[in-house]
């Protein structure tokens, strides 16, 4: 259960993973903490710093075995636990496809609605100089493409407090996807103690009239400064929706404010070919929504994440990109018309 008295701190954003983690510690028996690193040290981002020491054996170090891990989790949740555990880069996730895709996943189905398997799996993922290619891939989309599990990829430090609650409340396997090039940055206000949110819904972070741009992960923060330069330098007004959940996809937000501003971009770190933004595309496209201008992705080519600094700055896009072509797209929507 959240606090009882609303109260505001400023936290980074791992400092707002810690809390809601030692919030439902704290309220729900049934809960455990497992994962490489995670008790003693920790955590390798230092995001469960504490836990362990506070919750003793519920916060536990496991093998190297994201196997094991993931196994351990969908047995324990289907026996009254309510796991939470830590996979340290989302790539590692991919070594226990088979305990997400075909167990966790299909708990609820293979048993007519009898068992579930209410557990959380923490993870993060985003390019970052030197990560190279086995600690930079965004596989949301891969994640969000299997019935039977919800994702979400919250982007503020209110979120990384909120949304990870509400994965560890909701009675179906969900993969919280969170950002590590964004744990140890500014401080936020964030405030401890509200409602628990149900999953899924999007928000929008900046309102406009000349285009809506629906964004997630760590791309979100590159739009947001694209929209205040083509504001500034261009006079061109964009609405940034931040989809927060991407299994369940909140259509109606996006096509709500398309029927505002009459177009839509959408902008994410994953490559573009098969990536969530053409899933987004087509299902508002298929609500018949009239454009003033064709829909357009902004994302990252087929290529592998490079380490070098200079080539990532080449492979994903920054704001300084995502501005010209948001710039050169609503332009030529204009001469055309």
């Amino acid at each position: 259960m959240p606090d009882t008295t609303l109260t505001r701190k400023d936290l980074t954003y791992a400092e707002s993973v810690n809390r809601a983690l030692r919030l439902v510690l704290d309220n729900d028996p049934t809960t455990l903490l497992f994962g490489e690193d995670v008790g003693v040290p920790g955590g390798v981002f230092g995001v469960t710093k504490g836990l362990r020491k506070r919750f003793g054996d519920r916060v536990f170090d496991t093998p190297i075995s994201e196997a094991a891990i993931l196994g351990g989790a969908v047995g324990a949740a289907m026996v009254g636990r309510r796991p939470i555990v830590e996979i340290m880069w989302a790539d590692f996730a991919l070594v226990a496809l088979d305990q997400i895709v075909n167990q966790a996943a299909n708990v609820r189905y293979i048993n007519r609605g009898e068992l579930s398997a209410p557990m959380t799996i923490r993870t993060q993922q985003s390019t970052a100089p030197g990560a190279c290619a086995q600690h930079s891939q965004s596989l949301e989309a891969l994640f969000a493409h299997i019935p039977g599990l919800h994702v979400c990829m919250p982007t503020t430090h209110q979120d990384a407090h909120d949304l990870l609650l509400a994965a560890i409340a909701d009675d179906d396997p969900t993969i919280v996807i969170e950002n590590r090039t964004l744990y140890h940055g500014a401080k936020e206000s964030v405030t401890l103690g509200n409602p628990i949110q149900s999953v899924g819904g999007a928000a929008i972070r900046r309102t406009g009239t000349d285009l809506t741009v629906a964004t997630w992960g760590a791309m979100q923060h590159r739009v947001l400064d694209a929209a205040e330069r083509l504001e500034t330098d261009h006079g061109i007004s964009v609405e940034v929706i931040d989809m927060r959940w991407l299994r369940p996809l909140d259509i109606d937000a996006v096509v709500d404010s398309v029927e505002r501003t009459g177009g839509l971009a959408v902008a994410h770190e994953a490559m573009e070919f098969a990536g969530l933004g053409a899933e987004l595309v087509a299902s508002v496209l298929e609500r018949g929504v009239e454009l003033r201008r064709p829909p357009v992705r902004i994302a990252s080519p087929a290529a592998r994440i490079p380490a070098a600094p200079t080539l990532l700055q080449a492979v994903v896009p920054d704001a300084e990109a995502i501005a010209a072509r948001i710039r050169a797209h609503v332009t030529e929507a204009v001469q055309v018309s």
